[in-house]
């Protein structure tokens, strides 16, 4: 009887597991169709929208290149350019068991280039914009400010979607580009002046080592990560319920899943990029 007894608890627990399991998955799904739905409108709106006589406003494309881009110059700056002096610190570390500390200049321009430019920047920006568009959106949701543009015949994803989504497919890999220069002039201070290396022959090195498609390899990743960055953010802003405390969840859940979508599809990338 006890034999019995335990074999249904236990078949119960492997049924609740696995409904938990089910679910997780079917939710996962529904949210990256949410993912794809958001993305289709805001192609459809910005091609269309002239036609149907409701243009994207240029004003707020500008307002959100401003607010995403040009007021997160100084952070991106400062943590590019600490970036590229930790990576020439340590590469002249490491390459100086061998007696090869000279070749760093390799293995910052490469780093820097393809993987730490596009993903500081993109987590940077992540941290500071996707977070802001959730808790922008997630407010005006729960104010009922979106369900009053519907009312006025104001199509939501038109006026706040896609203008947030142009300005980060813009400005991110803008932002990225700075990085990179950024980056590379402060890993470059550093090495000659560890390394007894003038700038000059530091530059020739770096466009020596590097070329167009390295260059390509970081912008392509940054203008992926504008578009989750910007579709993470509205839309966690968009399923906002329950009041401030509503708001307040989905911003920290906008800011894990971009940070955790741009640290998968970064491996992604470079795993497809480099067969």
């Amino acid at each position: 009887m006890t034999s019995i007894m335990t074999n249904e608890i236990q078949q119960k627990t492997s049924a609740k597991f696995f409904d938990r399991v089910g679910r997780s998955a079917v939710g996962m799904l529904e949210e990256v169709g949410r993912y794809g739905v958001m993305l289709f409108d805001s192609i459809y709106w910005l091609v269309m929208g002239p036609n149907l006589k409701q243009p994207v406003r240029v004003a707020s494309v500008f307002s959100e290149m401003m607010e995403i881009g040009i007021r997160a110059i100084p952070i991106v700056g400062m943590m590019a350019g600490t970036i590229g002096i930790m990576l020439a610190i340590q590469g002249i570390y490491t390459l100086r068991i061998f007696g090869a500390e000279s070749r760093v200049v390799i293995g910052i321009a490469f780093s820097m280039v393809r993987e730490f430019g596009p993903l500081i920047t993109g987590i940077l920006v992540a941290g500071r914009s996707g977070s802001a568009l959730a808790a922008r959106l997630g407010t005006m949701k729960i104010s009922q400010e979106i369900d009053a543009l519907e009312v006025m015949g104001i199509n939501p994803v038109r006026f706040l979607v896609v203008p947030a989504l142009l300005g980060c497919l813009i400005m991110v890999p803008a932002l990225t580009f700075f990085g990179d220069v950024v980056g590379l002039w402060a890993a470059g201070v550093y090495v000659g002046v560890a390394l007894d290396i003038s700038m000059a022959a530091y530059i020739d090195q770096t466009i020596d080592i590097l070329s167009v498609d390295d260059l390509m390899h970081g912008l392509g990743k940054s203008v992926i990560f504008a578009v989750l960055i910007a579709l993470i953010g509205v839309l966690n802003g968009f399923m906002v319920k329950g009041g401030a405390e509503g708001v307040g969840k989905a911003t920290t859940r906008a800011v894990v899943h971009c940070i955790s979508a741009l640290v998968v599809t970064d491996m992604l990338f470079a795993f497809m990029v480099t067969r």
